[in-house]
């Protein structure tokens, strides 16, 4: 810290001599007649002397950095003149003495609140209380404007929150000054771990020292004249503070840094915590670069490590980078789709994206694209990005795009748009097709419903929901009807609305019957919203009776806690639902996170199958008759649902792929995804600014395989996560002649596994779901670092490592038992 002392100030013609907390440096002020409550023109002339730079926390010699320096050998010669040198200040409008010093002595000698623009911190709301003897200002600093805007994470999960405060206490003795002392503080912290926090504190200090006779008053029509009869060479200074932007000397450029971080990036390494942090220094570099040093980059890179690279530079989110990353895709040939969708994965997944951003793939929608998948998928993430931003051709195109096709895949590729986008004026559109007589198009119209806040689900929708549910005009496919029902008990259903439901079980085909049961039986136990709304229709015997809560089967529905902590609750929950024949319908799993009152779809991996019937000789379920064969695979990451993929689709096809079939998992999603990334100027009282940064970084390896087996009668499918996660936060200030900062962060590698075994060679069949986390390392780091230009350093860093034990996370005691069935067999 920067401490100025000293103040020499003149007040009614007298001369008082001030110390800022016992350092022994000179402020010159000149102020005469000044009467607070007079409308008189006032000047300040002020001049600083006799500086000395010393280290605000106490430190041995070895590691003060300042120890022996003197002011010019820290400032400069050029900077230390200019320090010194006299200068004029207007008190017309607040009183501001180098910004910092003369803030200390704005005030007014009544209570109230008030607007003011009196230092770096731009215009605040400003809260005064007075007395008789003393002077407390109270700067609101969530209510200030600045020059320098910076950006968060659109999800407040993974943001970080602040919190600031300003209080200025001036102690008056006869009208006059005797004391000022300001404190200012700055926390950050990361909403998911508030141990991961930084602050920056600054203090100031103006005493009293003694009052002597000052020079004669110089009269004036307004500011500009007097100043003139002064001086020629003065010139006028903003409050403001203007942007700088800071040069760094001695820099690696991109190419150093690409060259020093490429090997953890190999994809090898993306389950490894190297990963995510070298992917963070490559973004840090990213952004200070241009686009032909980042074309140069994307020039020279072995392909194994390419996909990685392409997920850095479209993270970095700055104009080159897009324009880099545009110009060096080739989305009309075929070739390259990998880069192609890393590239729009990771535009989905962009922290604060642009609407150039969003332009760029409108313009690319509709140009040529060599790939039917990547077509796809770019309308599925222009969805994303319109639920951040608001474009309007983007929009007028998502919204009539269903009906704008008869091609069935064009249409569903709409529809997954419309679920990222989540328009209010989307939910129409989905109501119409949530009641297709094409599954495909109910169960993605109504999942995506699903979605939407309750409060856009109107009696209409609702309506139309009842009726898929309850077939009261058509028959619906069982996981339609099961979507439909979650919906409904996630809007706010009224009492008859779950009547009904609870009725209904019973007279569903038999695993649905068990799904509706679990369904229920899950709302109770884990307290969901419904919860109390159920128990009162289950006071009714002819709702809630043995022969309606007895049911028995496979299938269920299971939601459970993977963490409980002060900063983030992490919940997950299970569904599954199969066909009568045994034969898995549909899987979905689901990871949430809550903090800070707002929730994040973190994960959802849901397997659907169908027509698989034939293989086993089995009867279909009504409505599934003529059910296609089909198996695939769909994912929603970080509220960002992507491009669905498919095992097989036909007889033909499940009958080759069967045969072909090595039981290797098919990739989701991998790459590396930037899910925390804050930015901001903190301007100081004093002066100085503080950079604040916390980017937050995740490796991830997301597969799902479905294998099965007509000898052995057994079908496997299986979802694997596996991930490295690396946050790390710093503040610096950083001047020409001095720079400070600490940096807090903490890391983590982890997976979790999702299985589900189903032994059909006997009725009833045979399900064991296994959902296991396996045991990972948890880290925390805290450093600080000081340098001066003559390369003096001083730095203190620390660290705590921990193992976090593995656990196979609980289910229904049915699975527990049903799995110790399916192991003692296959054992």
């Amino acid at each position: 810290m920067l401490r100025l002392a000293g103040l020499l100030l003149c007040v009614t013609s007298l001369l008082c001599v001030c110390t800022l907390d016992g350092i022994n440096a000179d402020y010159i002020v000149l102020v005469n007649n000044y009467n607070p409550g007079a409308n008189h023109l006032l000047l300040s002339c002020s001049q600083i002397s006799n500086v000395q730079v010393e280290s605000a926390g106490k430190r041995s010699r070895k590691n003060n950095i300042f120890h022996g320096s003197s002011a010019e050998s820290i400032l400069g010669k050029v900077r230390l003149e200019a320090l010194q040198r006299p200068f004029m200040v207007d008190l017309t409008f607040c009183v501001i003495l180098h910004l910092g010093v003369a803030s200390m002595l704005m005030m007014q000698l009544k209570s109230g609140k008030m607007l003011e623009v009196n230092d770096a911190s731009g215009k605040c709301l400003v809260e005064y209380k007075a007395t008789k003897d003393q002077v407390i200002r109270i700067k609101h600093l969530d209510t200030c404007k600045t020059q320098e805007m910076g950006f968060t994470t659109h999800s407040p999960v993974l943001g970080v929150s602040g919190k600031s405060a300003s209080e200025t206490v001036i102690t008056l003795e006869n009208g006059i000054i005797k004391s000022a002392d300001v404190e200012e503080t700055h926390t950050l912290s990361v909403n998911a771990r508030h141990k991961a926090a930084t602050k920056v504190l600054s203090r100031q200090s103006l005493t009293l020292k003694k009052i002597e006779v000052g020079p004669a008053e110089v009269a004036g029509k307004d500011a500009a004249s007097v100043v003139k009869s002064l001086d020629d060479k003065l010139m006028s200074v903003g409050v403001m503070v203007e942007k700088v932007k800071t040069k760094c000397k001695g820099c690696p450029t991109l190419m150093d840094t690409w060259k020093a971080v490429r090997s953890q990036l190999e994809p090898d390494s993306l389950s490894k915590a190297k990963a995510p942090r070298s992917f963070l220094t490559l973004l840090h570099s990213l952004r200070k670069a241009s686009k032909s040093e980042i074309l140069t980059v994307l020039r020279n890179c072995s392909k194994t490590v390419l996909p990685q690279l392409v997920d850095a530079v479209t993270s970095a989110q700055t104009s080159s980078s897009l324009a880099a990353i545009l110009e060096f895709l080739d989305f009309s040939k075929k070739e390259g789709l990998v880069l192609q969708e890393r590239f729009l994965y990771t535009c989905g997944f962009a922290s604060h994206p642009t609407e150039t951003m969003l332009q760029s793939l409108l313009e690319l929608s509709q140009g040529k694209i060599g790939s039917t998948d990547i077509k796809e998928s770019t309308v599925i993430i222009m969805g994303a990005l319109l639920r951040k931003l608001c474009l309007k051709g983007v929009k007028k195109m998502l919204l009539a795009g269903p009906d704008s096709t008869r091609v069935e895949s064009e249409v569903q590729m709409y529809l997954l748009a419309l679920k990222n986008a989540l328009l209010p004026e989307g939910v129409p559109v989905l109501a119409k097709y949530a009641e297709s007589e094409v599954g495909a198009f109910s169960t993605i119209a109504i999942t995506a419903l699903q979605r939407y806040n309750p409060e856009l689900i109107t009696p209409e929708v609702k309506k139309m929901l009842n009726r898929i549910y309850h077939q009261n005009q058509r028959i619906y496919e069982k996981n339609v009807r099961a979507a439909a029902a979650d919906v409904i008990m996630n809007s706010s259903p009224s009492y008859m609305e779950v009547k009904n439901l609870l009725l209904s079980i019973g007279h569903l085909p038999h695993e649905m019957n068990k799904y509706m049961l679990s369904k229920v039986q899950d709302i109770l136990r884990f307290e969901m919203p419904a919860c109390k709304l159920v128990r009162q229709v289950m006071k009714d015997m002819v709702s809630h009776n043995y022969d309606r809560f007895s049911k028995t089967g496979s299938s269920s529905a299971f939601s459970g806690f993977m963490a409980r902590t002060a900063d983030v609750t992490c919940t997950y929950n299970l569904d599954i639902l199969y066909s009568g024949s045994g034969t898995l319908r549909r899987s979905n799993m689901n990871i949430y996170g809550q903090s800070n009152n707002a929730l994040l779809h973190g994960l959802q991996v849901t397997i659907e199958t169908q027509g698989l019937e034939s293989l086993i000789a089995a009867t279909p379920d009504e409505g599934e008759e003529d059910l296609e064969s089909f198996a695939g695979m769909s994912a929603l990451l970080f509220d960002v649902q992507l491009r669905p993929v498919t095992f097989f689709k036909g007889y033909s096809d499940l009958m080759s792929k069967m045969f072909s079939m090595s039981g290797d998992p098919i990739n989701v999603v991998k790459g590396l995804i930037l899910l925390t990334d804050h930015s901001q100027v903190i301007p100081l009282q004093s002066g100085l600014r503080a950079s604040a940064e916390f980017q937050g970084g995740l490796a991830i390896d997301i597969s799902g395989g479905m294998e099965f087996s007509l000898w052995y009668r057994e079908s496997k499918t299986s979802v694997n996560n596996r991930g490295a996660l690396v946050v790390i936060g710093n503040v610096t200030v950083d001047t020409d002649f001095v720079s400070a900062g600490v940096e807090v962060g903490f890391e983590t590698e982890a997976t979790l596994d999702f299985i589900t075994t189903v032994q059909f060679s006997e009725y009833p069949f045979l399900v064991c779901m296994q959902m296991d986390k396996t045991t990972f390392p948890f880290r925390e780091m805290v450093s600080k670092q000081e340098k001066l230009p003559s390369g003096q350093t001083f730095s203190s860093k620390r660290s705590r490592d921990q193992l976090v034990p593995g656990s196979e996370f609980p289910l229904h005691l049915e699975n527990s038992n049903m799995c110790k069935k399916v192991f003692e067999q296959a054992w």
